[in-house]
């Protein structure tokens, strides 16, 4: 990762949403890792939540987070397979102004390493809304550590270079990406 360390991080407020039929605070070790992940990097938790795989109450929350003046971004696992109650990508998808194509992409082709051809089952995916930036990701743990370690960290990183979304998000006075020369 190119980052300038004599810059300070600049913290964002991160939202963690396990989209779930059986999970609960107890049981929910990928939510929990992205949680630790995000505060070990120096970002703030803004808020924590657990849903059925239901396109209606994903979007509840998720609407609800892109709408406050203090989410900026939202880390989203589970629903991204394609079983009959996955959801997530239906319920995320239309809120999107942008989509960030890269990170679905990104995602299957390190997975690729790891999982083999299956990461074609993955229906992981980005983007922005309301200056909020989204990562949906699988809900198995070693999915979003993938995720956060290899794509999302650095993403999230104001001293991440050439670019990071920092700059594009909500309450952030922030230069906009540096040239790649």
């Amino acid at each position: 990762m190119d980052q300038n360390t004599t810059e300070p991080l600049m913290p964002l407020n991160i939202a963690v949403l396990t989209v779930s039929d059986s999970r609960n605070e107890t049981t929910d070790t990928s939510g929990g890792l992205l949680v630790e992940k995000m505060q070990l990097a120096g970002h703030r938790l803004a808020d924590k939540k657990i849903v059925i795989d239901d396109i209606y109450k994903i979007r509840a929350v998720l609407s609800d987070w892109i709408a406050d003046d203090i989410t900026q971004a939202v880390l989203i696992t589970g629903g991204t397979g394609f079983t009959s109650r996955d959801s997530t990508p239906e319920a995320v998808r239309p809120l999107f102004d942008k989509t960030v194509e890269g990170f679905g992409e990104l995602f299957r082709q390190v997975s690729l390493q790891q999982i083999g051809t299956s990461t074609i089952q993955s229906r992981a995916l980005a983007g922005l809304a309301n200056k909020t930036v989204i990562f949906c990701m699988p809900g198995s743990t070693n999915a979003c550590r993938t995720a956060w370690d290899d794509i999302i960290c650095s993403q999230l990183d104001s001293r991440h270079k050439p670019c990071n979304f920092v700059a594009q998000l909500k309450n952030l006075d922030t230069v906009t990406c540096k040239s790649r020369s």
